[in-house]
């Protein structure tokens, strides 16, 4: 796939996910549209879950693909109004993110809405 088409789809699939952020938090900011494996550009995925990461402002809910690549995340928050907003996307059917890390930006970040310290 081309890079194009790959930020097209993948801009059609972060977009929806956006839109669930914004239900689920009254602001939801688009991340990636695309995710590079071994050297190629793929759209990111269509599947959907959910996590709670640290950001250097604080925590954010975030929607992943299979992958962990993040299409869309709430603002920094307080990690209880992040981990309410992960509440309410589950409540709408979106499963929790299986794995301990995720891709948003250029970093790669540990998921923590199951870590029972602090």
């Amino acid at each position: 796939m081309q890079y194009f088409q790959a930020v097209q789809q993948g801009k059609q699939r972060a977009g929806k996910s956006q839109m669930k952020m914004f239900e689920a938090a009254g602001f939801g900011m688009l991340t990636l549209t695309t995710k590079k494996i071994d050297g190629k550009f793929y759209p990111v995925g269509e599947e959907e879950f959910t996590a709670v990461i640290n950001s250097e402002d604080g925590h954010v809910a975030v929607i992943v693909d299979k992958d962990g690549f993040t299409k869309a995340q709430s603002k920094a928050v307080e990690r209880e109004e992040a981990l309410s907003i992960y509440k309410k996307l589950r409540d709408t059917g979106i499963s929790e993110y299986p794995k301990k890390d995720i891709q948003i930006w250029s970093q790669t970040r540990p998921t923590i809405q199951n870590d029972s310290s602090n």
